[in-house]
């Protein structure tokens, strides 16, 4: 690489993937001829034991624009991700699979898409080529599902290949398998989303990494992020809210239950509605008391780390902004 900063950087996981890293290298160097010296292929090898890190060895040496990240062991495609996007270079970020069912002349389509003014771009595989249960049909209920939930309208989540502008993903902490949801974060936080349509072509080398018990994974994922992104800052209201119903409930049975003894002359012990009242009035104390020691734990966390509640976009007092490398797109 020179020394100047690159204007994009594609993201590239790899576990096992050396029949296809080649055709994949060579298809992005054609796709991003335009950005010729101006952009870097970071491919991160997530744990190979078939020669992918060897042979990512070797393609560096030959192509200065191609840099490599060996991971101790296989972490997963979110770690994998992370730890790309923490050495990517580039402005523009972009991740997409290794297998060669993304296309990397949709690339170019996506970045235009960041230089008009948005901060992700996410691609949409209008035509996928999958099995039709075991991963188109699970694959659309599980983003109705996501989209339903988090408010962000996106047709489907799993598709790797986006763009972000890079300040965007700076923002993000990944864990599990929530790399799928940084478009949520993103939204969450302000970001300006779009979705364009992309190729998706069938696996022609290797096997899918994938299986049924990542939609699990997945599900429980979209649990944490949806508590995330509305009781983050304030998880009282969350805690606190159960923990009133919970209350509530108890005094309706309690009532219930005097109303019977009185007017119906049942014994409380010939009635579960005692032993429901405690279990009701239990159940809210210990949420309320939760929710305060979150509170508590939420506090230490922004304060100690000098984290904030908010992120600024721009600032009128501001009279000159760092000047950074344009696209070559835009130069010409």
């Amino acid at each position: 690489m020179s020394e100047k900063t690159p204007y994009l950087s594609v993201v590239i996981p790899i576990f096992n993937e050396i029949e296809n890293i080649e055709i994949l290298n060579r298809e992005i160097c054609e796709s991003l001829a335009p950005w010729a010296g101006q952009y870097e292929i970071l491919y991160v090898d997530d744990g190979s034991h078939d020669g992918s890190a060897e042979l990512l060895k070797k393609m560096k040496r030959s192509n200065h624009s191609v840099r490599a990240i060996h991971l101790k062991r296989n972490y997963g495609q979110t770690a994998a991700l992370m730890a790309g996007f923490e050495h990517a270079a580039g402005q523009v970020i972009v991740p997409m699979d290794g297998d060669l069912q993304n296309d990397p002349k949709d690339i170019p389509n996506l970045v235009k898409k960041i230089e008009e003014g948005y901060d992700v771009c996410s691609g949409w595989r209008q035509n996928r080529k999958d099995f039709l249960i075991r991963r188109r049909l699970l694959s659309f209920f599980a983003n109705f599902l996501v989209s339903f939930l988090s408010g962000v309208k996106l047709h489907d989540y799993g598709c790797t290949l986006k763009a972000y502008r890079r300040e965007v993903i700076q923002r993000v902490r990944l864990y599990g398998e929530m790399h799928r949801f940084i478009p949520i974060y993103s939204s969450w936080e302000g970001a300006r989303l779009i979705e364009v349509p992309v190729s998706h072509r069938p696996r022609m080398h290797g096997k899918s990494k994938y299986g049924l018990e990542r939609t699990f994974k997945v599900l429980l994922d979209l649990i944490v992020i949806v508590f995330i992104g509305r009781y983050m800052a304030k998880p009282i209201y969350f805690f606190g809210g159960f923990g009133l119903i919970n209350v509530v409930m108890s005094i309706l049975t309690f009532v219930w239950a005097v109303y019977l003894k009185i007017f119906a002359e049942k014994s409380f012990i010939s009635t579960p509605l005692p032993l429901v009242c405690v279990m009701f009035m239990m159940t809210g104390i210990l949420c309320l008391l939760m929710g305060i020691l979150a509170e508590i734990l939420m506090r230490t966390y922004f304060e100690a780390q000098g984290k904030r509640a908010y992120h600024i976009d721009t600032r009128d007092e501001e009279s000159e902004q760092p000047t950074q490398t344009d696209s070559p797109m835009k130069q010409e």
